[in-house]
């Protein structure tokens, strides 16, 4: 007897969950079918119902937590997508670069961990990579209620402060600097946004 359609789609969500953490843990490269598959309590038979290859599996863990947020994000920040455009996007500044996002390696944004693999990567994971970065920059923009050239810029700018600041903040031996890394990073991206007088300390 075959298995239901919700089936189905569970297993696929399980396997692209344990996929993500695998992937932020120690890349694409160093991760095989067979340890995303027995890290969901699956075979590697079973990798083939969904996926054609592990590009596929990983383009799909770059949009999972684009299209999935969590409601709660880090440090207790809730990410709720009724409330106005710019309490939105100050939330998602402040939960990018908290200290407990820095923390969860296996957890956070694949984003972070996975830049280089990307650009080493096919067209698929590029083109997911970029959709997923296209809809933080998207919820920026739409934080900035000005003309589109100087939004769409500034909207860029937070991103790329939110990502870069957490690759930087995490390639760092030194917890010091790393918090120094984050706590200026955050500031600047609230300043980008107009939101310069409710800076918060980033390495709390």
């Amino acid at each position: 007897m075959p298995y239901p359609p919700e089936h189905k789609a569970k297993t696929r969500a399980l396997i692209v969950s344990s996929a993500r953490r695998l992937f932020n843990r120690r890349g694409f490269t160093e991760v095989s079918i067979d340890e995303i598959m027995s890290e969901a309590g699956l075979t590697r038979g079973g990798f083939y119902n969904h996926f054609t290859a592990k590009d596929e599996l990983y383009a799909e863990a770059i949009l999972d937590m684009a299209n999935n947020p969590p409601k709660e994000a880090f440090d207790g920040v809730m990410v709720d997508f009724g409330v106005p455009p710019d309490v939105l996007a100050k939330r998602i500044i402040a939960s990018y670069l908290s200290r407990a996002h820095f923390d969860d390696v296996e957890g956070g944004c694949p984003m972070i961990a996975l830049p280089s693999d990307v650009a080493r990567g096919g067209e698929a994971v590029k083109r997911a990579y970029r959709q997923a970065l296209g809809a933080i920059i998207g919820i920026f923009q739409a934080s900035q209620q000005t003309e589109a050239g100087p939004a769409r810029s500034r909207a860029i700018a937070m991103a790329i402060l939110c990502i870069g600041g957490m690759v930087l903040a995490r390639a760092v031996d030194d917890s010091e600097f790393s918090d120094e890394i984050r706590d200026i990073a955050l500031k600047t991206a609230l300043e980008n946004g107009g939101w310069s007088d409710e800076v918060p300390a980033a390495a709390e």
